[in-house]
């Protein structure tokens, strides 16, 4: 039976592109955090709740859990596909153990990559298409011709791309429409406020930030770095360890202070924050538990004053964080 829901989540556009926010990223019921926590039946509950609560805006991408996420969402949204905002993504490679085998962005790999989302995910094509990092080897205008083709044959419905630079952006939409850029955000990575954000708003592309909880340490439920299990991927970021972590931790105090002042949690205060950045901002928070969920969608509800936005701004200026947001050779994919 449908969980019923008087909740009203506003409404967003990303480029051409409409749709609720905040969404849901699906990636960690299948990979990175906790791996041993998960479970594909209660994940599917989340995202039938998420979508009777009122959102439709759902983020995959083909490596997250080597494409068992795609299955995964393919099979909770079999049977109620018209409510649903599909986004994934291709370009990062892994091998047959789940090995990082680097980023590809040939003409070729495209269209096979969409052909096997696609499968996987058992629909006949794809809201909003992205390619996950941009392949420096292969000239954006070839990656993006291959995905026009896709949008030309009906299997992809918009195009998207994640962490790429204002160069490359600008050269991708001389190519064709871009609805949407991915892009890391939050009140502890801020770094798209400076250049990414007016280039993008200047070209009508959207927004789509991911990770806008700082991946779960903005919540406050983090207090040290054995927190985390001990094959969760966060034990290997810069910003979980050590010196790092501890500094980041007084950061999360400020953010609980707030929030207990204005009646909110702090999850919800983190993504309001975001939400309050532009009409053309979409956060896709991740969780695979009902009441982080519930949590999270709360954010739609709460508003902050122009005096409260100030105060964040004094409390977690741009750059307060200590540590890279990924380790090194990670860093080197973003922001190309």
């Amino acid at each position: 039976m449908p969980h019923a829901s008087n909740r009203e989540l506003p409404l967003r556009k990303l480029g051409p592109l409409e749709v609720r926010a905040p969404g849901l990223g699906c990636m960690g019921m299948s990979e990175f955090y906790d791996p041993k926590s998960q479970d594909d039946a209660e994940s599917i509950r989340v995202i039938h709740r998420f979508l009777d609560e009122g959102g439709d805006f759902l983020d995959t991408a083909d490596m997250y859990g080597s494409g068992r996420n795609e299955v995964l969402v393919g099979k909770a949204i079999a049977d109620r596909r018209d409510r649903v905002v599909l986004a994934t993504k291709f370009g990062n490679v892994r091998g047959p153990n789940g090995e990082f085998l680097g980023v590809r962005g040939d003409a070729a790999y495209v269209k096979e990559c969409c052909d096997a989302s696609l499968k996987r995910l058992g629909v006949d094509h794809i809201d909003l298409y992205y390619q996950h990092r941009v392949d420096t080897q292969v000239p954006i205008e070839e990656t993006v011709g291959a995905m026009a083709e896709l949008v030309a044959a009906g299997k992809v419905r918009y195009l998207g791309l994640s962490e790429a630079a204002t160069e490359t952006i600008k050269r991708a939409a001389a190519v064709h429409k871009i609805a949407a850029l991915q892009t890391e955000f939050s009140l502890w990575s801020r770094g798209p406020e400076v250049e990414i954000l007016p280039t993008i708003r200047a070209l009508g592309i959207g927004f789509v930030a991911y990770s806008p909880l700082g991946r779960g340490f903005l919540t406050g439920q983090f207090k040290s770095p054995d927190d985390f299990a001990p094959d969760d991927y966060r034990r290997n970021a810069p910003r979980f360890q050590g010196d790092n972590f501890r500094k980041n931790l007084e950061l999360v105090k400020a953010v609980e202070e707030m929030a207990g002042s204005k009646g909110c949690t702090p999850s919800q205060l983190a993504l309001a924050w975001v939400m309050a950045q532009g009409d053309d901002i979409v956060p896709i928070p991740g969780t695979k538990r009902i009441q982080y969920l519930d949590d999270n969608l709360g954010a739609a509800g709460v508003t902050l004053t122009a005096e409260e936005l100030k105060r964040v701004d004094e409390l977690l200026p741009p750059g307060a964080a200590s540590g890279d947001r990924y380790h090194a050779q990670a860093m080197q994919a973003v922001n190309k």
